[in-house]
């Protein structure tokens, strides 16, 4: 249910806080532009409860929410969210670019790609120090020592990191490190490793499932929000379908409808999406025009020599040249960055 209040004032805010409280609920403090809400979360069964706080005279109206998602949706917050991570802003109208190497390979790699991605114009360096690979016998990640060394060269660089987590035990460790944590398609109903991300004090990455709906993806971002931590973004990164192609099917008509249904930014990842890097360019600028907050790119300084996803890498040449002819797509449609395209 939503709780509508009348009256901005704190303490009328804390006194339904507590009420709410009392009632068995989770209290979501939402303060709007215009209004402030509170949502509470719990068990439906007993929510005609709530109804009875209309008659506080600082409570406009209790009206319920009728998605089974709900602190993600947009009528628990009308307006679209801003996320912050090292000073960069994604979301309502705010665009920014993640690129960087799928992994973590040397220091020398990392921090030659932290050069490249920022001098390039990206506002956050991305780098797996832990992978998910398909196969046992693939590249893994240098674990610890990978997210040490992504730390460095993003503070070299002057540029926030963001790093992929996979087990709820590695959360604290890759906290100290990361700037943004991002839960990958594989985990993306890894509901105990989203519990404690939800838990976290840095903004968090959630990839779509490569088999997963829409409202699925949604619900995984209910578990971070329920926990605590409102600061998620949402990524499309292309699903798993008949076509062989191409890696993967980005599923560009996502981007709208979750601007439609959620007040979270949304970013497009057009490298794992495609898996071949020339087609990279065209679907970041459809991510673009379809209203998407970002986009994550892959790029390595020699993609031939990657240890992962090569294929898919753009070049210091190709990223470069991408960053340019983004430039007139974020213009129309009236996209923000801070220091980069």
């Amino acid at each position: 249910m939503i709780i509508v209040m009348s009256s901005r004032d704190e303490n009328d805010v804390r006194k339904v806080v507590s009420r709410v409280e009392e009632m068995g609920y989770m209290p979501h403090v939402i303060r709007g532009v215009e209004r402030t809400v509170v949502a509470a979360v719990g068990d439906d069964r007993e929510k005609h409860r709530l109804t009875a706080l209309e008659s506080l005279p600082c409570v406009e109206k209790v009206v319920p929410i009728l998605e089974p998602y709900k602190l993600v949706s947009r009528s628990v917050r009308p307006d679209p969210s801003v996320i912050e991570c090292g000073g960069v802003k994604i979301g309502a109208g705010h665009f920014a670019v993640v690129a960087g190497p799928c992994s973590v390979e040397s220091k020398s790699q990392i921090q030659e790609s932290a050069r490249i991605v920022k001098d390039g114009g990206a506002h956050l360096l991305r780098g797996g120090a832990y992978k998910p690979r398909t196969s046992p016998y693939a590249f893994q990640g240098l674990e610890e020592e990978g997210l040490k060394l992504l730390r460095a060269a993003g503070d070299a660089a002057g540029i926030p990191v963001v790093t992929e987590v996979m087990a709820p035990d590695q959360v604290h460790l890759v906290e100290e490190y990361a700037d943004m944590l991002q839960v990958g398609a594989r985990n993306m109903q890894n509901f105990s490793l989203l519990r404690e991300v939800g838990r976290a004090r840095k903004p968090v990455f959630l990839k779509r499932g490569m088999a997963a709906t829409i409202k699925e993806l949604l619900m995984s971002a209910e578990y971070i929000l329920s926990e605590g931590n409102p600061n998620v973004i949402l990524c499309e990164r292309g699903i798993r379908t008949f076509e062989t192609a191409t890696r993967n099917t980005l599923d560009i008509q996502a981007v709208p409808v979750l601007k439609r249904e959620t007040h979270l930014p949304v970013v497009v990842d057009p490298s794992h999406s495609s898996g071949d890097w020339e087609l990279v360019a065209p679907m970041a600028k459809a991510a673009v025009a379809a209203g998407a907050d970002g986009i994550m790119i892959e790029v390595h300084p020699r993609p031939e020599e990657a240890f992962s996803d090569g294929p898919q890498s753009l070049t210091p040449e190709h990223f470069r040249q991408l960053m340019e002819e983004l430039k007139p797509y974020l213009a129309l449609a009236g996209k923000t960055t801070q220091g980069g395209a």
